[in-house]
Parts: structure tokens; sequence; C-alpha cells
């Protein structure tokens, strides 16, 4: 990520925290560390205006280190074919899931 306040740089994250991470099964921490608080400029963009608004923030997009490292694979003439497919939760829904309405929650009606 960039460095600084100034340049609207990231939050530092080394492989060690991420391996911790990996360990506990933090996912979503894991996530939003590795894309909106490194480098995904338009991702923290919109995370900024839905935490301001009051809305659900969307799914983060592609960081910048990615999109990078894409192009220097098209430099040695490797393309490379992004497959976007979507990935079952662990453990119960995942809360855009929620917020699709897409799953039903199970109300229940006690005295």
């Amino acid at each position: 990520p960039l460095g600084g306040k100034a340049l609207f740089g990231g939050q530092r994250f080394g492989e060690m925290e991420v391996w911790a991470l990996e360990g506990y099964g933090a996912a979503y921490t894991l996530q939003e560390m590795l894309t909106v608080k490194s480098d995904d400029f338009t991702g923290r963009n919109k995370m900024y205006e839905h935490i301001i608004k009051g809305e659900f923030p969307n799914e983060p997009g592609v960081p910048e280190s990615f999109k990078v490292l894409v192009k220097e694979l098209q430099a040695l003439a490797l393309d490379v074919d992004l497959i976007k497919t979507a990935v079952p939760a662990v453990e119960g829904e995942t809360p855009a899931e929620e917020k699709k309405g897409k799953t039903k929650k199970k109300v229940s009606k006690e005295k």
C-alpha cells in the first residue's frame, strides 16, 4: 500500500499477521485488511460513503497490487482471465446476502 496519510496510504499488514488471522478463521477481517484497508482505492471511497450514510457496505473490489500483478503477467505475454464464482459462506450467511434478502431468517415469537 501507499505510505502516509497525505497519499491516502493503506494500513500495512504483514505476512505473519495474515497467517495469524487465517489461523483464527477471521476470513472477513482478513478480506477487509487485504483490500479496503490496503490498496483498493475505489472500494475504500465507497466504504467511507456507506459508513457516512449508515448503509451496509458492498463487497470489496480488486486491490491495486493484484492489478499490477496482472499487468506484469501480460507484459510477459501471459493472459489472465478472472473468473468470478460465488463461494458459499462457511458459517451462516454473508452480510451481503442478508441485505439483498436472498435468505430468510427464522423469527420465533416467544411469550
